[in-house]
């Protein structure tokens, strides 16, 4: 009886940081985004020839998670993370349309990625991020699209 109550005073504080950690709310950081609403940005080609996107990535959304590209020109996305001790992840499985990466951002420092886009669509991009007996963080909103046009 007495391993079962040491047991649980030792879980109850784990608990709780878990649930502080992977519980934040997305107003936190001074952004309310809601789920499903779309923030779109069309990228414009660069003198480099390239089409840059930067992206913010917070407690469980994607700013723009609405990111439209041209087909057959190379794209560079800066990922940045805001606040919080909350890790995320980028991912776009299209291996098909020359989209296909998984990159992890915990830190204020950008992380980069670099694709060029061959077949005209919308791909969907997420965080796979989850924690046992917690809505997945795309379930909880952070999710968006590539759409690639002529």
């Amino acid at each position: 009886m007495r391993y079962i109550r040491y047991m649980f005073l030792a879980f109850v504080p784990l608990f709780i940081l878990v649930f502080a950690v992977y519980g934040q709310d997305a107003k936190q950081d001074g952004h309310e985004h809601e789920k499903g609403k779309e923030t779109r940005m069309v990228a414009n080609i660069g003198a480099d020839g390239v089409q840059h996107v930067d992206i913010t990535g917070g407690e469980y959304y994607y700013d723009p998670n609405h990111i439209v590209v041209k087909v057959n020109v190379p794209v560079e996305l800066k990922v940045i993370k805001t606040s919080g001790y909350t890790p995320h992840d980028i991912i776009v499985k299209a291996p098909e349309a020359g989209i296909d990466f998984k990159t992890d951002f915990k830190s204020k420092e950008p992380a980069v990625i670099k694709f060029t886009p061959t077949k005209v669509g919308k791909y969907p991009m997420y965080c796979d991020k989850k924690i046992p007996f917690f809505k997945s963080h795309r379930d909880r909103g952070m999710e968006g699209v590539i759409e690639v046009v002529e």
